[in-house]
């Protein structure tokens, strides 16, 4: 509720909107049962007793037409806030009073949740690390998000909301952040024994002080090579920060495919596509999901 990007800010603003609305049926109500209780009690006297009757048309169309009147106002609400706020949808915008510059291009961060840690790829500089996420103010941001074994949830609340990261797939959000800071980051999806220790800083910074943040991450770091990857992606709990100087071209394609391992039986790119004996729907069915799941692994990346 203290946003920090203009995402969470529309957000905040949804729920506030939202609160407000059901708020306008909610306190009436409270406060005319609270009333009616009073007045009615048996003893006041003054109270008139009707045990006969049973209709006001005036009484019913305020009991529907205020809550129906709510629900419509929510509905187009929902309905233009799902779209405006899709997390695959590109800003239009860096604030309410700022504009996107002409020719500014979003700052490409691959995120990959892993046992219990976070690896953040910086494909257009070249880097990597782990819990600690970097990125300029008033820059749009476009995060791909997968995992390596069980479904995690990537969470920076004054940033966004919540995208899940699941293996073998890619979710995305754009977002930006407004103010210059540190922000909490962290898993908000139970994941296993280490899931209390599988949180992250955000940094935002200004672009000189991101450059320096990349110079530091080239001259400190080591290389993420698929080797590399492999020993970092082994369970581990409460993993200090890390820098890589360098990263394997496609790692991150090869991270979502499964295929960090060519040789894996679970690579995308390895799925059996032979026409199946039998010739039954099952087989089929089967021959089908396999084609669907290596178009995924063929897909370009820009990684």
């Amino acid at each position: 509720m203290s946003p920090s990007g203009d995402l969470a800010v529309q957000q905040r603003n949804l729920i506030i909107t939202s609160t407000v609305l059901m708020l306008l049926i909610i306190v009436p109500v409270i406060v005319l049962t609270l009333l009616f209780a009073w007045h009615f009690r048996a003893s006041n006297k003054k109270a008139h007793y009707d045990p006969d009757w049973d209709h006001s048309t005036i009484l019913e169309l305020l009991i529907w037409a205020a809550p129906l009147l709510i629900i419509i106002a929510l509905g187009a609400i929902t309905w233009v806030s799902t779209h405006k706020l899709d997390p695959y949808r590109q800003l239009e915008r860096l604030s309410a009073h700022q504009p996107i510059p002409e020719g500014v291009r979003p700052l490409q961060v691959d995120v990959v949740a892993l046992d219990w840690k976070w690896l953040f790829i910086y494909p257009e500089q070249g880097i990597a690390s782990v819990n600690e996420l970097v990125a300029p103010v008033d820059r749009p941001i476009q995060f791909k998000i997968t995992a390596t074994s069980v479904m995690n949830s990537f969470f920076i609340p004054a940033l966004a909301g919540q995208i899940y990261a699941m293996p073998g797939m890619e979710t995305q959000l754009q977002a930006v952040i407004n103010a210059p800071g540190e922000f909490k980051g962290f898993s908000a999806n139970y994941s296993g024994h280490g899931f209390s220790g599988m949180h992250f800083l955000f940094h935002g910074v200004s672009e000189e002080g991101f450059s320096q943040w990349v110079e530091k991450a080239k001259s400190g770091g080591g290389d993420l090579s698929r080797d590399a990857y492999v020993k970092l992606a082994a369970p581990s709990e409460n993993e200090p920060v890390a820098y890589y100087a360098t990263v394997e071209p496609g790692l991150y394609r090869a991270i979502l495919t499964r295929c960090v391992d060519p040789e894996s039986p679970s690579c995308m790119t390895r799925v059996d596509l032979s026409p199946h004996d039998g010739g039954d729907s099952g087989a089929m069915l089967q021959s089908g999901h396999a084609s669907g799941m290596a178009a995924m692994a063929t897909q370009p990346h820009s990684d």
